[in-house]
């Protein structure tokens, strides 16, 4: 199944009393059959049954993707992202493979959906791209195993981990370089179905290709990087995990188009615009 986030483009406004979800104020959830959304009455990642089924509650009617602006589909309390997860990134950065999966934190206040504007900050002088395959967890996990990690997995998504390198160089810790609002796109939908074994995950800057790899060639695997996680934080249901990006990050500048690709995940595309 695929799930979206939307606002219809008639009112522009949430079809719910969101009060009954608190998990975020803006946006309704929809369920992607073709061209049609249908209407769904909170979180998806609510109605997980244990056996792991997603039970949706949908209401009547529904509507065709031309009536709908979709937001990232993706209501995060924390998202967590794997630094370094490939080994040609590493490298290209003058960076050793970590000995262990390496965690740094993005504030949701980053997030943003598909066709949004990433603004480039005043204070930055590199602003770079970072194309990622991204997992959403489906309910609490605490200690998780890895033979037990992927039946925490909701289902799947596209990121672009937009980092200003110069800051992060600058500050050794990579809070703000990661944490501008606008540096977290994410969407255009969750894939409950999708398998993310050896998935070519490119970047696309104004058309060209910056960034091409495969999912095979994560040193740390989903399963690895959920355990490791859960060992030191409390993972929610509708948290995201951004799994890394492979080589050929570089800058871009406003004006650019950014589009990240998952082979059977889809594209998400964000413009770059100078901070006003």
């Amino acid at each position: 199944m695929r799930i979206v986030r939307f606002v219809t483009l008639r009112y522009e406004e949430p079809l719910f009393d969101w009060e009954r979800d608190p998990s975020h104020p803006r946006g309704s959830w929809g369920l992607l059959v073709d061209n049609l959304v249908y209407p769904m009455d909170r979180a998806p990642y609510f109605d997980v049954g244990s056996d792991g089924v997603i039970k949706p509650i949908l209401s009547i009617g529904a509507y065709t993707l031309d009536e709908v602006r979709l937001l990232a589909p993706v209501t995060p309390s924390k998202i967590a992202c794997v630094g370094r997860n490939y080994a040609e990134h590493a490298a290209e950065l003058g960076n050793d493979v970590p000995p262990e999966p390496l965690i740094f934190l993005k504030p949701p206040s980053s997030l943003i959906g598909p066709g949004e504007e990433v603004v480039y900050p005043a204070i930055s002088e590199r602003v770079d791209h970072e194309g990622e395959l991204a997992v959403v967890i489906s309910r609490r996990c605490r200690n998780v195993g890895e033979k037990d990690a992927l039946s925490y997995v909701f289902g799947y998504t596209i990121a672009n981990d937009v980092t200003a390198r110069d800051l992060q160089k600058k500050d050794g810790q990579w809070t703000r370089g990661k944490g501008f609002d606008t540096f977290a796109p994410v969407g255009p939908w969750i894939d409950t179905t999708f398998d993310p074994a050896d998935r070519i995950v490119r970047c696309l800057v104004n058309g060209e290709v910056r960034q091409q790899s495969t999912t095979a060639l994560m040193i740390y695997s989903i399963p690895r990087v959920i355990a490791h996680i859960s060992r030191f934080m409390t993972l929610e249901a509708g948290d995201l995990i951004m799994t890394g990006t492979p080589s050929g990050v570089g800058p871009v500048k406003p004006g650019d188009i950014m589009t990240v690709e998952v082979d059977g995940l889809g594209s998400l595309s964000n413009r770059v615009v100078a901070e006003r």
